[in-house]
């Protein structure tokens, strides 16, 4: 049995990971790098362990020092939360090697969807729908031509060890695939270390629904339903939400079977997620398997009430699944915001910086997994996620206005965030309708991205409350300046004019 787990990650997931395990009797063990001595997931575990400098690749992407500070904490198990290692086969092996429990996936589910072409082949035995395209790398440009001819435009070249939206073209014109094809192979290889891509049918007004499944050693693999991730930029989600609101009971359960279709072509073990594309007329496509924990996971625990961390650890101790597909039901509706240290107003640039200060949402109904605290400086070496907004009610509409009350009381100072942008969202006609896609920020993005300037009335108030307190400043420190009976207006505005000088 699992009695002490290492968290091969840092912020908000890795405090995520922690909170079930205390829960759960383990101890936690956090590692860090220099740069996060100060993070509160190194605060919050049993223990911790410095594991080199800044940059990921000299932390927390080095394999032999996370097997170290394992050994080093007598850890019976890791476990890798999502992004760095958390699809890394080799590191699935080696834990395996060393006699370290994974909390994950076999090295086979990691290698065999990790690969998009070869997952894409492994659906089709399965006979899992996928989006039309090729299932061998592209080598000749020229029979890259004639496939895409033969597909139809528009299509996606997309990088098959890839994800993140990198290595990942969409071509329209056929002027353009040739620039399409290369621009995409040197991203690939650049990210990835790999330039193989491929050929998918690009679908029109694409809908993101991904299902989460769950799998024990004993064959017992379940769904837990669909999340909705279509709020997206540059191929990054946004905000998600569940259930889907384009989503039927019919297609619902129809999704889920080949869900857990797919999950049991690769003998899949542990929490995993399958995504699709699925258009306008719920047509729906094996877009990729996620062999991890996803970050809008908490939607998912809170809507069909289940503590998928506390699951992933139970299959790794070699438990049954306890829980029966006829048994699960969704309860309510829950919607996640990603909250970003970021400015939308400057492309989503990342704004690291001194947290000032920090409100955190509360209230009924309202989840906030974060990691950030007053005085806390956010590093520039990592994605600059802050915090996952989650809220929960028992219709759709309620959530909106609740996550709407949520964004209005997290207040941040000190960095820029998407706060604002989040909460422009939620009042968005078509966001509050149901009726958006994968295009939504694009096709919205003026009014998101405009923010509203101060009225002249908030101004006049603003101009007056700064009076006011100079005239506090004045009394306090008994100005030499000699009012006689002038106007403390004209007083006011000659003191000004003498500071602008």
């Amino acid at each position: 049995m699992i009695k002490k787990v290492l968290v091969a990650n840092r912020g908000e997931i890795a405090i995520r990971v922690m909170r079930s395990c205390r829960e759960m009797g383990i101890q936690s063990v956090a590692v860090f790098s220099e740069a996060d001595r100060t993070s509160m997931h190194v605060r919050y575990a049993d223990e911790a362990y410095c594991i080199g400098p800044a940059p990921s690749n000299e932390s927390y992407l080095v394999i032999d020092k996370i097997i170290e500070a394992a050994k080093e904490s007598k850890a019976d198990a890791i476990h890798p939360g999502y992004g760095f290692l958390s699809e890394n086969a080799e590191f699935s092996d080696r834990c395996k090697k060393e006699g370290i429990l994974f909390i994950g996936p076999s090295s086979y589910a990691i290698k065999t969807m990790g690969d998009k072409i070869t997952a894409r082949k492994t659906m089709q035995h399965a006979n899992v729908p996928v989006v039309p395209g090729t299932t061998e790398p592209i080598k000749d440009l020229d029979k890259a031509v004639q496939v895409i001819r033969k597909i139809g435009l528009p299509v996606m070249i997309k990088a098959s060890a890839g994800g993140g939206g990198k290595g990942m073209r969409l071509v329209a014109k056929e002027e353009d695939i040739l620039a399409a094809v290369s621009s995409s192979k040197s991203e690939a290889k650049a990210a990835f270390g790999d330039d193989s891509v491929y050929i998918e049918k690009y679908i029109n007004s694409p809908h993101h629904i991904e299902f989460q499944i769950l799998a024990d050693n004993h064959g017992n693999c379940i769904h837990l339903f669909e999340r909705e991730c279509s709020v997206q930029r540059r191929h990054q989600k946004v905000i998600e939400e569940t259930p889907s609101p384009i989503m039927t009971p019919e297609v619902r359960e129809e999704m889920g079977k080949h869900a857990v279709a797919a999950a049991k072509a690769v003998n899949y073990s542990g929490a995993g997620t399958i995504e699709f594309i699925v258009d306008d007329n719920l047509n729906y496509y094996f877009l990729e398997m996620n062999t991890r924990l996803q970050v809008e996971h908490p939607i998912t625990e809170r809507v069909v009430q289940v503590d998928l961390v506390k699951e992933q650890i139970k299959i790794v101790n070699n438990e049954p699944l306890n829980l029966k597909q006829e048994d699960l039901s969704q309860n309510g509706h829950a919607i996640e915001c990603r909250i970003y240290a970021e400015d939308p107003e400057n492309n989503f640039m990342p704004n690291p910086g001194l947290i000032k200060h920090i409100t955190e949402p509360l209230g009924l109904g309202v989840r906030h997994d974060g990691y950030v605290y007053k005085g806390y400086e956010i590093p520039m070496y990592y994605d600059p996620l802050i915090s996952k907004l989650i809220v929960w009610a028992p219709t759709r509409e309620e959530t909106i206005d609740r996550m709407k009350r949520a964004l209005y009381a997290y207040k941040i100072i000190g960095v820029k965030t998407s706060i604002p942008f989040l909460n422009r969202i939620m009042d968005v006609p078509s966001f509050r309708q149901g009726r958006y896609n994968t295009h939504f920020i694009q096709d919205n993005e003026e009014f998101l991205l405009n923010e509203e300037k101060p009225s002249q009335k908030l101004k006049d108030i603003a101009s007056i409350a700064a009076f006011f307190s100079y005239l506090k400043k004045i009394e306090k420190h008994q100005s030499p300046v000699n009012l006689n009976g002038a106007s403390k207006w004209k007083v006011f505005g000659r003191k000004k004019s003498l500071e602008r000088l």
